[in-house]
């Protein structure tokens, strides 16, 4: 079903990154799923770097979390095999580099929030944090971590 809606939404998923680090990209306990970051990337390059308000609009930041949501679920279908063994997503933190005091971080969030709710309805609504950082990886403008997704019971 998540993937007729991927369909209908013209959305396709990225193919996922080459881990660049001493990491996994995931790691499962029982019916729970717990994402490493993942940054906006196409093709194993960034799309969306520099800082929100100096190099970046509020609007391609947004585009960038979105982006990241979709690297992660790109993510969880190469772990799991099916979007369509997604119960909910529980929770998903945000980070934006931007300057001192940058007050607009849950705005570029809800970038990512907002596809995961498209594509998921009520079980991709999750509990989350937005915060503002001085700096990502590789000068990436967003990195988000999906913590917590629940799997049906296989």
């Amino acid at each position: 079903m998540i993937e007729e809606k991927l369909s209908q939404l013209n959305i396709v998923l990225p193919e996922t990154s080459i881990q660049k680090g001493n990491y996994v990209p995931s790691v499962r306990s029982g019916n729970l799923l717990y994402l490493s970051g993942t940054l906006p990337l196409s093709n194993g390059k960034i799309v969306y770097d520099g800082a929100v308000s100096i190099d970046r609009t509020i609007e391609e930041a947004y585009e960038a979390a979105r982006l990241c949501a979709l690297n992660s679920l790109a993510v969880i279908k190469s772990e799991i095999g099916s979007l369509d063994q997604v119960k909910r997503i529980i929770s998903l933190t945000g980070f934006v580099y931007a300057p001192i005091g940058f007050p607009d971080s849950p705005k570029v969030i809800n970038g990512a929030s907002d596809v995961l709710v498209e594509i998921f309805g009520e079980k991709g609504k999750h509990s989350r944090a937005a915060v503002a950082v001085s700096g990502l990886p590789l000068g990436a403008t967003v990195e988000i971590q999906m913590g917590f997704i629940e799997l049906e019971e296989s």
